[in-house]
């Protein structure tokens, strides 16, 4: 779908309005297609400190092709073209005062960021820090990348990742994640990652080969983008949802060689009568996407009970009583599963007039991080992707001054796509990403609504 602001913002007539009014004037995003490099340029790695990571990642970049930089020199001077990464490894703070040496490393290298750049901070979470100054160095780091999202152009992102001792192993796939453009629409988010098993190599170009995955709410919208993006990654996707969207389903499944499968997951009997699907048809289950949901929006105070009722069924009961249903289920859920529910902005923000919403996936974010321990024990993960405002059909038919002020408050001042949210759910069911487990990535362009 066209963002038509965007597009004539870009346009060599509008470039000079937009500049001449000093109106803002939206990036078109470095987003993922297959083969492509995973970035279009070399990257700056630095340290402040004495960090452990440095060498790693900058091994990891050289493997996957990336030229490394030498940072800026004290009179200013660089080894060549603008980095499309800038990459800072904060392992090595100690009290607030080592965070000058952030200051110095970052400025010179973002002033040089080209377009659709990449910030990536990796730090200690301040939770196992040895003092309060270590602690406070550490959690200073957040709201620095937050802010550097905020002040960032051009279709440029910053993130952050906590990295605790022992979980060095687990950076490659976040690290990657963040740095493509599988990550267009995630910025100026806080995650950490944890030790975990790991595969010895996977296919980049297809991670989910051989897998089998289930998608709820497949036949539309965000769901029929997961199941694509699934397929694409080379998973054999079973496509769910209701009878009444059943034509659509059949067509969803189809095009990427899937299974459809017509299931109302609120009934009583839905646990149950997917789990002998997947046992009779595939042997099991790789991933499971917990995508279907609805809203039913009335302020609280004029709020019946069918609606807040149907909206905690579908948003948040329903992926509980499938979920526990697959993990009492004998050999379906594989080792190594990987399980993704969809909560939202709404659950972390609140929204006026969604507070059966608001409450569902505010609730999602609560079971992940509760189930998380157990997933570990089965060597298997569980997160949660908290969309934005996404461009669908749905925006498509609001007012305009309320789709425009919705798109646009964000740091990339423009919506995101379905394939934003669908590519941050593949890459966290891919086997590389063991270690991320009970995080809630947002997909929301660094909206200005929530943390």
């Amino acid at each position: 779908m066209s963002d038509w602001y965007r597009d004539f913002a870009n346009s060599s007539f509008g470039t000079t309005v937009t500049k001449q009014l000093g109106l803002p004037r939206p990036a078109v995003l470095r987003r993922y297609e297959p083969g492509q490099p995973l970035l279009p340029g070399p990257a700056v790695v630095g340290s402040a400190g004495d960090g452990r990571l440095r060498d790693t990642v900058s091994a990891l970049l050289r493997d996957a092709g990336v030229h490394v930089q030498s940072p800026a020199t004290a009179d200013g001077a660089t080894d060549g073209e603008k980095p499309a990464a800038v990459i800072l490894d904060a392992t090595g703070l100690r009290t607030p005062g080592d965070l000058v040496s952030a200051h110095d490393f970052l400025a010179p290298a973002i002033k040089r960021l080209r377009a659709s750049g990449r910030v990536l901070i990796l730090a200690d979470p301040p939770g196992e820090a040895d003092s309060p100054a270590q602690a406070a160095a550490r959690q200073a780091l957040d709201g620095l990348v937050r802010s550097i999202a905020k002040e960032l152009r051009a279709g440029s992102t910053a993130n952050l990742i906590y990295v605790p001792a022992g979980a060095e192993g687990s950076i490659a796939s976040p690290v990657t994640f963040f740095l493509s453009g599988r990550s267009a629409y995630v910025d100026g988010q806080v995650m950490s990652v944890s030790a975990a098993e790991l595969p010895a190599a996977e296919d980049d170009e297809q991670p989910l080969a051989g897998k089998v995955a289930v998608v709820t709410g497949a036949a539309r919208g965000i769901g029929a983008a997961i199941a694509a993006v699934m397929a694409r990654d080379g998973a054999h996707v079973v496509a769910v949802d209701i009878s009444a969207a059943g034509d659509r389903l059949a067509e969803v499944a189809n095009e990427i060689g899937g299974t459809a499968l017509q299931l109302d997951i609120t009934a009583d009997d839905a646990p149950q009568r997917l789990i002998e699907h997947l046992r009779e048809r595939h042997g099991g289950v790789d991933i499971v996407v917990h995508n279907a949901g609805i809203t039913r929006d009335k302020l609280l105070v004029n709020m019946d009970a069918a609606r807040w009722n149907s909206v905690m069924a579908v948003n948040l009961q329903a992926q509980l009583d499938i979920t526990q249903a697959l993990l009492d289920a004998d050999g379906v859920l594989r080792d190594h599963a990987r399980v993704v529910c969809v909560s939202s902005q709404s659950g972390i923000a609140g929204n006026r007039g969604q507070t059966n919403y608001a409450a569902s996936k505010a609730g999602v974010i609560g079971m992940v991080r509760a189930w998380a321990p157990r997933f570990a024990e089965r060597r298997a993960t569980i997160n949660a992707v908290a969309p934005g405002f996404i461009v669908t059909e749905m925006t498509a038919r609001m007012p305009f001054g309320t789709r425009e002020v919705g798109s646009r408050i964000n740091s990339l001042q423009q919506g995101g796509l379905p394939v934003d949210v669908a590519e941050t759910i593949a890459w966290l069911s891919q086997p590389g990403s063991a270690g991320v487990n009970g995080q809630t990535v947002r997909v929301c362009g660094q909206s200005m609504l929530g943390a």
